[in-house]
């Protein structure tokens, strides 16, 4: 008790610092958080069938796997051959998605040695992620801590992963995510919450050994083991 007292402390300064930011801390038994209010867009990174070939339906156009949705800046969204930021590495046939790129995220299963393993990385048709920006990174919240995401909309609320990065505004989710937010969605391309109507708190230190979650069942195990706060 007296750690979560003195971390809910150290979060009331962090807030103060950071316009639209929220702290918190339910009944005593829940790991205190940092929250954001914030619109949000659809991250399909890490989903086998989010980029590929022209040829291929995919969930997001090639332009949004580039920093910034640019395409003359670097690729972020899938690998590259030797990293050099322009030879896509192409799923095989005992893939889950032959021809297609191999799309990562920034968290990933470290007991998987072949980074050019799709099940390295977060499913974004299966698993909830959000994607860590400023409010989070000053909270101390690293990737792979739990979260606990609600809609104002729908009156849903989702426990999720902190499983990606790139948008410092931290307004973007993944396509499961938003899904069982009670939003319609299909893809990453032009689909996206456009009003400030989602709540995410980060839950600092809530993972420490950093598991890697390869299912949405075990996020939704770990997060009623720690009785994160969903009262919303």
């Amino acid at each position: 008790m007296l750690w979560a007292l003195l971390f809910g402390a150290l979060l009331v300064g962090v807030g103060s610092l950071l316009p639209g930011s929220l702290w918190g801390q339910a009944g005593g038994a829940s790991l205190p958080f940092v929250a954001l209010r914030t619109k949000m867009t659809v991250d399909v990174d890490g989903a086998p069938n989010a980029y590929g070939p022209r040829n291929l339906p995919t969930l997001d156009f090639l332009k949004n796997a580039h920093t910034m949705g640019r395409l003359s800046a670097p690729i972020v969204g899938y690998l590259t051959r030797n990293d050099d930021g322009r030879t896509p590495v192409i799923q095989g046939p005992k893939d889950p998605c032959p021809g297609y790129y191999v799309s990562t995220t920034d968290f990933r299963d470290e007991a998987i040695d072949n980074d050019a393993d799709p099940h390295k990385y977060l499913d974004a048709r299966k698993i909830s992620y959000v994607v860590l920006g400023r409010v989070g990174e000053r909270g101390h919240v690293q990737m792979g801590d739990l979260a606990v995401v609600h809609s104002d909309r729908t009156g849903k609320t989702v426990y999720a992963v902190v499983g990606d990065s790139g948008n410092p505004s931290g307004g973007e989710g993944s396509l499961a995510l938003l899904r069982a937010l009670g939003y319609p969605f299909h893809d990453g391309k032009d689909d996206a919450v456009e009003k400030k109507e989602i709540v995410i708190r980060y839950f600092p230190g809530s993972n420490p050994t950093h598991r890697f979650f390869h299912s949405q069942a075990e996020i939704d195990q770990a997060g009623e083991a720690l009785k994160l706060d969903k009262d919303f």
